[in-house]
């Protein structure tokens, strides 16, 4: 079992993975949970790289190539491996944020990025994904008076990220069978409380 948590930055991904991971080994699965970029030695050197506020050269091009370096090295080092032993894995970001941030962030050629990204996950695709769905002012709002540590990506004009947001929402009407959008502008027990409610469907689905 593969799920993938995306969203807009500050849409509370990473607070709301370790509960649902909770939620599933109280099911019973065995959970592993990662993030993106990072998750392995080389992925992490390469995260350290693409988050660092002073590479503000970087051109999207080339954070695509790194993006996608980070997770073929993921996927071979540790997703694949952990869902061979029947595990559940969690992944805090995936292709998706590709799609969403250097495709539709950037305005990219967005046909071209699929491939590339099919490449690099050796065509893996998630399960389930849930979407933290989100206005990029809340989200934004949010970082800054959480006293987090404001990174390269997040430095981005608004309108970026509206860019990346309405990205999100295009690729779940994509494919509604493998998204479920999530409002994560409620408080954060009702976020978790709507996530668990689909794992609950998703799982009666899967047992049927």
């Amino acid at each position: 079992m593969f799920i993938t948590f995306e969203g807009p930055d500050g849409s509370g991904k990473t607070r709301q993975i370790k509960p649902a991971a909770d939620f599933l080994e109280s099911k019973g699965y065995t959970v592993f949970i990662a993030r993106e970029p990072g998750g392995t030695s080389i992925g992490d050197q390469v995260r350290d790289i693409l988050m660092n506020i002073k590479n503000t050269g970087m051109v999207p091009r080339a954070e695509i190539f790194l993006f996608c370096a980070a997770r073929a090295q993921l996927v071979d080092e540790v997703i694949l491996p952990h869902l061979d032993k029947g595990e559940a894995v969690l992944l805090d970001r995936y292709a998706d944020s590709t799609m969403a941030y250097q495709g539709y962030g950037h305005q990219y050629d967005l046909a071209l990025i699929r491939d590339l990204l099919r490449f690099a996950t050796g065509g893996l695709r998630p399960d389930l994904t849930f979407l933290l769905d989100i206005d990029p002012r809340v989200g934004l709002s949010r970082k800054q008076q959480g006293g987090k540590k404001w990174n390269r990506l997040e430095e981005y004009q608004l309108d970026y990220h509206q860019r990346v947001r309405s990205g999100y929402l295009n690729l779940a009407k994509q494919e509604p069978d493998r998204w479920r959008i999530i409002n994560s502008e409620q408080p954060p027990r009702m976020v978790q409380s709507d996530i668990q409610s689909v794992l609950l469907l998703f799982l009666s689905n899967l047992s049927n």
